[in-house]
Parts: C-alpha cells; structure tokens; sequence
C-alpha cells in the first residue's frame, strides 16, 4: 500500500466510477479523523482552533494544497472552527484524489 501523502491527484473528467464502499472504507484507514459524509459520497472534517488566526491559517494551508493538487474543497469557515468536505464531482461520489487530499491536510497536523 503507498503512502497517500506521496501520491498525486489525477485529473478526473468522469466516465469513471466512484470508489466501491469498500475501497472508500480502506482509504478511509488511511486518513484518521475524516467520515463519510451522510451523502456517502464524500469524506469530511471538523476542526477545532483556539482563534480565528489559527483556523485561518490551516484554511490557506488547504488552499494551498487544493492549488498544487487541482482538486478542491467545499470549506465552511467559523472564528474557530473549519469544516472541510471532499468529493469529485465529475463522478458523482469518491475518488482517490480525496483521500490523497485529506491524507496531505493531516500531515499538516
């Protein structure tokens, strides 16, 4: 199994499937503290911080992380709080490229 973290997303234009639920539940392992969103065609986040600094801060780091990937978020912002969703639109459901994403976001931690 590799690394997550050392992967990079592939562009997605559909005409593929989304991952099967296992697979989803297998990437998952990878990547503690993300879920399957209630869809259960996403994965998402909640992070807490002390200030709106903080949550600012992290909120760049996936920006740019988004930016070098080319696959990007839905992100909520509060003073001090973050959510963060993952999913490939072009299929409709999951893809490698989330997990490879969030796997990048928790090595930030």
């Amino acid at each position: 199994m590799t690394d997550l973290t050392s992967k990079r997303c592939l562009p997605c234009e559909g005409g593929v499937d989304p991952l099967s639920t296992g697979a989803a539940s297998s990437m998952l392992e990878q990547t503690p503290g993300w879920s399957v969103g209630n869809d259960g065609q996403s994965i998402e986040r909640d992070f807490s911080f002390k200030n709106f600094h903080q949550t600012m801060a992290l909120t760049n780091a996936i920006a740019y992380i988004a930016h070098q990937e080319d696959h990007h978020p839905d992100m909520n912002v509060g003073y001090n709080t973050l959510h963060v969703v993952y999913t490939t639109h072009a299929i409709g459901g999951l893809s490698e490229n989330d997990f490879i994403c969030a796997a990048k976001i928790n090595a930030l931690l």
